[in-house]
């Protein structure tokens, strides 16, 4: 039962990577296609430097992800916030009011959403297993007086 514990998760760890090798190489890929892109078009617009700033946001989660095994909520949450800001910025002549507001909207909820991850993140930090989570830095200065 260990030996098949062990062997499953070097599995799901060889997976993981495996994935996160072709996201990275896929996103490689892709920027050197907008790369072209501009060059070909002899332009470089503001949609074309929100969509890289997005693709070195993947390269970005990807790396975290490498080096410490987690991805942080709020990455994915940074992302859609310039995916829909692009998106303002491409449409933004053929958007009716409501459409506008809608995006708009969803960009503060999205904003509060990480606002709230982020007070939750340094108010009740995550611990590994049997570690000791460290007091709040507030909590510890009032302890110190």
């Amino acid at each position: 039962m260990v030996d098949f514990q062990k062997a499953g998760k070097r599995a799901l760890h060889t997976t993981e990577v495996a994935v996160l090798a072709v996201i990275a190489v896929a996103t490689v890929i892709a920027i050197l296609q907008e790369i072209a892109l501009m060059v070909r078009n002899l332009e470089v617009t503001l949609a074309d430097l929100l969509l890289l700033f997005i693709f070195l946001e993947v390269l970005a989660m990807v790396g975290i992800y490498l080096k410490s095994g987690r991805l942080p909520v709020r990455l994915p949450l940074y992302i859609a916030i310039v995916a829909l800001a692009r998106y303002i910025i491409i449409d933004m002549k053929s958007m009716d009011f409501w459409a506008m507001l809608a995006v708009s909207l969803a960009i503060l909820l999205i904003t509060i959403a990480i606002l709230i991850l982020r007070y939750g993140h340094i108010r009740f930090p995550y611990t590994d297993e049997g570690e000791v989570p460290e007091p709040p830095l507030a909590h510890k200065d009032q302890r110190d007086r």
